[in-house]
C-alpha cells in the first residue's frame, strides 16, 4: 500500500479556503491549493474514511450559505446539497407541515463532522440559528434532526456574540449512536440514540453573565474536545472558564483558575499526547492573548498543572484566535497548529517544545484542522 507522507493543515479564513502542505518532519510548507476567493469559510475538514475527501462550510454575504466537497485535497471543489438554501434540490417545501425547518432562514454554516469508519457516507452539520442536520448520502440530501431543531426550550436559547450557533459536533469512537453537540450560548448535550433525544450536559459550568450561576442551559461554551485515548473525557473552553469532565460530560471541574483571566475560544487535544490538552488564552475586553505575545497553554490532566509552551517574546504582539483555531496532528510527537484573527500560523512540530510560523500573511482565519500522514 502506497503512502501519502504530507502533513496537510486546512484553513478556513475570511477570505477563502487553504490549504498548506507540509512533509512528515513539518519543516518545510507549501501553501496551496487555495479556493472559494473572498468567501467567510468557517470550517474545513478531511474525511478520514475517503482520503483526499474535504469539504467547507462557506459562507456568502449576498449568495448565502454552502456546503463544498474536494475529492482531490482541494484542488477542485463543487458545491453539494445545502440544507434549506434555494442552490439545494432537496429543499422541501415552506407550506410542508411535517419538516420541522421549513421556512427558517439559514444565516451560517458552522461545523462539518463525519460519521464513523462504519458508517462511511453519513455526515453531521451545524448550523444558525441553532441547527442540525445529517446526510447519510455524502451530502446528496440533508435531514433536519428535529430533537435539537424543535426542542422545547429552544424558544429560550439565545445566541452569543458570534451568533445562534450550532458549532462542535462530536461522535463517540466506540459508539456512532452516541453523539455530543456545542451550542453557543446554550451548551453542551449528549444523545445515546443518534440524536434521537438529548440530554443537557453542563453540570459545574459556571454562567457569570446570568444570575443563575449553574444553569441546567444558558452556559456559552466556546468549543469542546474529547480526549483521543479516553472518549469519556472532555476538554472545554467556556465564556467562564476551562474545564475537563471525566464522566462523558455528566460533570465538569474547572481547570483555569491558576491561569488568572481562563477565557479563550479554542482547544485541541493531540493522539500522542494522551491526557494533554492546549489551549490558547484571551483576556481584557479586546479578547487578544493576554501576555502581550503569542502564547498555547498546555494542560496535564495527570499531575493538574499547567505548562506555557511558548518561549516569552518570541512572538509579540496581540493575537486573537477564534473557536476552531487550534488544531493537532496524528504524528509523534504531536504537532499543533494555531492560526489567528490577524492570519498567522503558528505551528510547533514537537508538542510544543519549539514554535516557528508559516511564513504567509494568512486572512484572518476562522478554523484549523490537519489531515494526514494517509494511505492510499
Amino acid at each position: 500500500m502506497a503512502t501519502d507522507r504530507k502533513v496537510r493543515v486546512l484553513l478556513g479564513t475570511r477570505k477563502g479556503t487553504y490549504v498548506v502542505e507540509g512533509d512528515a518532519r513539518r519543516r518545510s510548507w507549501k501553501v496551496g491549493p487555495v479556493a472559494h476567493a473572498g468567501n467567510e469559510v468557517y470550517h474545513v475538514v478531511a474525511d478520514p474514511r475517503h482520503p483526499g475527501v474535504l469539504y467547507a462550510a462557506v459562507n456568502n454575504g449576498f449568495w448565502g450559505p454552502s456546503v463544498q466537497r474536494s475529492t482531490d485535497w482541494g484542488k477542485r471543489w463543487k458545491e453539494i446539497a445545502t440544507p434549506l438554501t434555494p442552490l439545494s434540490k432537496n429543499r422541501p417545501p415552506p407550506d410542508d407541515p411535517g419538516n420541522a425547518s421549513a421556512g427558517r432562514p439559514l444565516i451560517n454554516l458552522w461545523h462539518i463532522e463525519p460519521a464513523l469508519a462504519d458508517d462511511p457516507a453519513t455526515l453531521y452539520l451545524g448550523a444558525d440559528p441553532h441547527l442540525l442536520f445529517r446526510t447519510p448520502d455524502e451530502g446528496k440530501s440533508w435531514e433536519p434532526i428535529d430533537s435539537i431543531n424543535q426542542h422545547p426550550a429552544k424558544k429560550d436559547w439565545s445566541p452569543g456574540a458570534g451568533g445562534a450557533c450550532l458549532h462542535t459536533i462530536l461522535v463517540d469512537p466506540r459508539d456512532g449512536n452516541r453523539l455530543y453537540i456545542g451550542l453557543s450560548a446554550v451548551g453542551t448535550f449528549r444523545s445515546e440514540d443518534a440524536g434521537r433525544s438529548w440530554t443537557p450536559t453542563n453540570k459545574g459550568v459556571e454562567t457569570p453573565f446570568l444570575p443563575e450561576k449553574f444553569p441546567e442551559t444558558g452556559q456559552c461554551v466556546h468549543h469542546v474536545v474529547m480526549d483521543a485515548a479516553n472518549p469519556d473525557v472532555f476538554y472545554r473552553q467556556d465564556h467562564g472558564g476551562m474545564y475537563v469532565s471525566h464522566d462523558r460530560m455528566d460533570s465538569w471541574r474547572r481547570i483555569g483558575k491558576p491561569l488568572g483571566d481562563d477565557f479563550g475560544f479554542c482547544v485541541a487535544t493531540p493522539a500522542a499526547a494522551p491526557g494533554r490538552a492546549y489551549f490558547v488564552r484571551l483576556g481584557g475586553e479586546a479578547r487578544v492573548t493576554a501576555e502581550g505575545y503569542f502564547q498555547v497553554f498546555e494542560w496535564n490532566d495527570a499531575t493538574k498543572k499547567w505548562k506555557a509552551l511558548v518561549r516569552p517574546k518570541q512572538f509579540p504582539g496581540d493575537f486573537g484566535v477564534h473557536r476552531e483555531g487550534i488544531a493537532t496532528d496524528r504524528l509523534d510527537p504531536p504537532g499543533i497548529y494555531v492560526g489567528t484573527t490577524t492570519g498567522q500560523l503558528f505551528l510547533s512540530p514537537d508538542g510544543g517544545k519549539s514554535w516557528s510560523m508559516v511564513p504567509y500573511a494568512f486572512p484572518g482565519i476562522h478554523s484549523v484542522s490537519v489531515a494526514g500522514p494517509e494511505a492510499k
